[in-house]
């Protein structure tokens, strides 16, 4: 969704952005020729930092990169003296160069470690599913993968570990087809259990909320937060932040920041109260971005609310 998202924030010459979620770079260097605007790109992946060069060359003096979580905004942006940016980008699916390398242990389609770690440091995949008991296995697959044969997974899972560790990627996928069977509309088993496995160990969930927090105090008023999510849990969780901050809205007047009826001034506005979503081209070109959904805030000049107003509740406690 890269030309919805660049039509989305707009950029302008002079801008400071953020591309929070760097990767192979795509979003960055459209925004860097849509306007003579500078780009901050943040990846937790030191891996998509030094294939950066190229770009980093190909507009010399207008792209920062920096190796870290996007949930860290506030932090890494500050030591580099960057108070306040105009748009933030965050695409919250995994890049295709981390889908395509095995080693990774993201995909269930390529034989690797099980590892699914985005940074170099935590818990892997296999760390999770060699030590955590069945029920909290079971429950981590549900809340995180919505797998409602999650129990059926889990206990395969207990029973293959029981004869030795598992480590592969490959392992695993087999462990899910025995357990479940291949679904009628084709989705391959495993694919629930990898999301929830993924979301966990890269705590994605928090980073989003961290992550949402830190854009609403970094944007000025009228800069613009874009977001693309591919599964139902983070598009509930960036719905949800909008609504809050934007949702049932009381116009005093139209020189002053909306104010929202039970609380604090509302600090974003939404242009559309339903999600882009990605075209019939686009999708047969990428079917990666069937599930694709893209939201869009437009910061007031409200002061930011405090994250426990979004942060409680979100995230489910699972326990090894």
């Amino acid at each position: 969704m890269l030309q919805e998202v660049v039509e989305a924030l707009a950029p302008r010459d002079g801008d400071v952005m953020v591309d929070g979620t760097f990767g192979g770079g795509g979003y960055t260097r459209a925004l860097l020729k849509a306007a003579r605007c500078s780009v901050i790109g943040i990846d937790r992946d030191p891996a998509a930092i030094e294939r950066a060069a190229a770009i980093v060359r190909e507009f010399p003096g207008r792209l920062t990169l920096v190796n870290g979580t996007f949930g860290s905004m506030l932090e890494l942006l500050a030591a580099r003296g960057v108070e306040a940016v105009d748009g933030i980008a965050l695409d919250l699916g995994l890049s295709s160069d981390q889908l395509e390398e095995g080693e990774r242990g993201f995909s269930f389609q390529l034989d690797g470690p099980l590892d699914m770690r985005m940074g170099p440091t935590g818990i892997s995949a296999a760390g999770i599913v060699n030590t955590y008991g069945e029920q909290a296995l079971a429950g981590l697959l549900y809340a995180y993968g919505e797998e409602e044969r999650s129990h059926a997974i889990a206990r395969a899972i207990v029973a293959a570990r029981a004869k030795a560790p598992l480590t592969r990627t490959l392992e695993l996928a087999n462990i899910c087809a025995k357990a479940i069977g291949r679904a009628a509309n084709g989705i391959h088993p495993a694919t629930r259990t990898f999301q929830a496995l993924r979301i966990y160990v890269n705590d994605e969930l928090g980073e989003l909320a961290r992550g949402l927090s830190a854009a609403e105090q970094l944007l000025k008023p009228g800069g613009r937060l874009a977001v693309v999510s591919f599964h139902s849990l983070e598009d509930r969780m960036v719905k949800r932040f909008l609504q809050e901050r934007s949702g049932r809205v009381v116009h005093a007047s139209r020189h002053l920041p909306p104010k929202m009826s039970n609380g604090p001034q509302a600090s974003f506005d939404s242009p559309s109260r339903r999600a882009i979503v990605p075209g019939k081209i686009e999708v047969a070109r990428n079917p990666r971005a069937r599930s694709a959904k893209l939201r869009v805030g437009v910061r007031t000049a409200a002061p930011a609310i405090p994250f426990d107003a979004i942060g409680a509740g979100v995230l489910p406690e699972i326990r090894a």
